[in-house]
């Protein structure tokens, strides 16, 4: 759920045309050809120019696709589903209820059709501070999008403080399990530790055993 090079899917129902197949082709190369270069010959090493040749398109048309190299690693598509998914729970559904259900979609989504992208972004995250440093910025963008579906179902201002305090507190806390869980070598479930963050916004921060 990084969000840096966004896309616009295709609306629900529609199939995407030829122009925008085509556009899906290209950023599919690109990202393909930037991650088997960084598993061959490490991130720093792998340069614009290689991807570009890789993927058989020229250098400007990676920038055309995505700003900087870190865009590369981060984007995903999964920032527009999770709005769309949050938009579409039930109006009586509880709201930390519809909150899990569409974080675990996302969640299972992503570990089913590129764990090992996952795991790399996440890994890389850790170790290149400019990655790190990108996915931060990126994170005002995301904000903006949960705002306005958060906003939309609790039936306050997308722009109040309260809404945007919890929504920036949600995406740092995902970067954060994020990390934690690169940190610790993949080795706990990704979902469970997601479940885990939730708690601690939903209930607050648990006070120790025997304090």
């Amino acid at each position: 759920m990084a969000a840096t090079a966004h896309s616009s899917p295709p609306a629900p129902g529609t199939q995407p045309g030829l122009r925008e197949r085509k556009k899906m082709k290209t950023r599919i190369a690109i990202r393909e050809a930037t991650y088997r270069l960084i598993r061959e010959q490490g991130y720093e090493a792998t340069t614009v120019e290689q991807i570009a040749e890789a993927a058989e398109v020229s250098p400007s048309t990676v920038f055309r696709y995505f700003p900087a190299k870190e865009d590369i690693v981060l984007t995903d598509e999964y920032d527009a589903l999770l709005e769309e998914e949050l938009r579409a729970r039930p109006a009586d559904e509880p709201w930390f209820d519809s909150l899990r259900y569409v974080l675990s979609k996302a969640i299972g989504i992503g570990s089913s059709e590129e764990p090992e992208v996952t795991r790399l972004r996440a890994r890389l995250m850790v170790e290149i501070p400019a990655v790190r440093s990108r996915m931060m910025e990126s994170m005002s963008v995301t904000g903006r999008l949960l705002c306005r579906a958060i906003g939309e179902r609790v039936g306050r201002d997308p722009g109040s403080l309260e809404v945007r305090v919890f929504a920036m507190s949600l995406i740092g806390g995902l970067l954060e399990t994020s990390l934690y869980w690169a940190e610790g070598d993949h080795r706990e479930d990704f979902a469970e530790i997601v479940d885990r963050a939730v708690d601690v916004l939903q209930h607050g921060l648990p006070v120790a055993k025997g304090s």
